[in-house]
């Protein structure tokens, strides 16, 4: 096995983002050499990397030559150059999850139809090279009000989707290639994080129930476990396993799910790479995410997934009206309560709804927690000077 610990192996990040930063509270932890790129001077991992470097990801040339710095290439984001990284797995440098999982999962529609083509369970949904193709569409009858509009590609927090309910909708959406999905009438959306490492070993984490913001499409709650009986939960995991399964990936892979009226489980959307879903698992958890990742693509053995406490987690994201230098107001106030742990991501400007850090609630009583969260939304505020 290589000598990842104290050594000269070096472990490079495509992304300096929150969850690279993150991943580094463990690298640091087990003194793992960490190169990181990113576009921005201001990336929040930069402060904690080994060696930062300056470059867009989707860049051929600037991912293809930071990647033969390294030993070993993740990311922590899915806008990446592809073909950059297919071109480094042959010539030797690993990637993981590898290039071929990260182009099926990249763009949406190709993401719908490997479910379709592996009878995994998914929403119905229509593929269109132009937006304007959906107005024939519905001029035809292929397409009926309400659907669910997604960009195929560089959606994020929220963005690249629409619930359109009529023509207006449509209007100022971007042109280019999309889906559409039926509307489905669901109980909760849920989530699975399963991490798989190269000898195959495969562990997921409890479900999850998320609580979406009714205006900006985004995660306000995480909860875990999720408020489901264990029929249910049962179903998820499975779900989620043979999602994996199909992808043969290597890393995390955080699969949404939404639980129909009737106890489905349909796949909506993965990740591979740590994920908003996973946060509490910094401290309700045996092995958080970030740690699992790592394990999982050295090739290490797989850390303890079950919870120690019941765990609730409230996104930190920036006020509606405030642009600019950052501000965190009561912060000291939510630090009073019991459980609480705040993880402040470093980005210096805030603009409204952009995720700016998190704070996980631990508590043995999954309603206290969710009560407690409740008080925290509640009392921090993230605004500008």
């Amino acid at each position: 096995m290589t000598n990842y610990f104290s050594s000269d192996f070096k472990l490079g990040i495509l992304g300096g983002g929150q969850l690279g930063k993150m991943m580094l509270y463990s690298t640091r932890k087990f003194d793992i050499c960490t190169y990181v790129m990113d576009g921005s001077d201001e990336a929040p991992c930069k402060i904690a990397c080994n060696k930062f470097v300056k470059g867009e990801l989707m860049d051929f040339d600037a991912v293809y030559n930071f990647g033969k710095t390294v030993d070993l290439l993740t990311f922590e984001i899915e806008n990446v150059n592809v073909d950059a990284l297919e071109k480094l797995e042959q010539e030797g440098v690993k990637v993981y999850p590898s290039s071929k999982t990260l182009r099926l999962i990249q763009n949406k529609a190709t993401q719908k139809l490997f479910y379709r083509d592996h009878s995994i369970p998914t929403a119905d949904f229509n593929r269109f090279a132009y937006l304007s193709e959906i107005d024939e569409s519905i001029e035809n009858g292929g397409l009926e009000f309400p659907f669910v509009w997604k960009a195929t590609q560089f959606g994020y927090d929220g963005k690249g989707v629409k619930i359109v309910r009529n023509l207006e909708d449509l209007k100022e959406l971007p042109k280019g290639e999309c889906i559409t999905e039926k509307l489905i009438p669901f109980k909760n959306e849920l989530a699975v994080i399963v991490a798989r490492n190269e000898a195959g070993e495969v562990k997921t984490y409890p479900v999850v129930e998320m609580e979406f913001h009714p205006e900006a499409n985004q995660v306000e709650y995480v909860i875990c476990p999720a408020r489901i009986s264990d029929a249910v939960a049962d179903k998820a995991r499975t779900t989620a396993m043979v999602v994996s399964e199909a992808f043969n990936h290597v890393g995390l892979l955080a699969v949404e799910l939404f639980q129909t009226e009737d106890d489905d489980i349909l796949v909506n959307e993965v990740a591979p790479r740590p994920h908003n879903s996973g946060h509490q698992t910094i401290e309700a958890s045996y092995t958080s995410q970030f740690e699992q990742h790592l394990r999982a693509i050295l090739n290490l053995p797989l850390g303890k997934t079950e919870s120690k406490a019941a765990g609730v987690m409230v996104n930190l994201v920036g006020a509606e009206g405030h642009t600019g230098d950052v501000v965190y107001e009561h912060i000291a106030d939510i630090m009073k309560m019991e459980g609480v742990t705040p993880h402040i991501y470093g980005k210096k400007q805030t603009r409204p709804f952009r995720k700016m850090g998190h704070v996980t609630i631990v508590n043995n009583d999954i309603t206290e927690a969710r009560r407690i969260a409740e008080d925290v939304k509640r009392t921090i505020r993230v605004v500008s000077r």
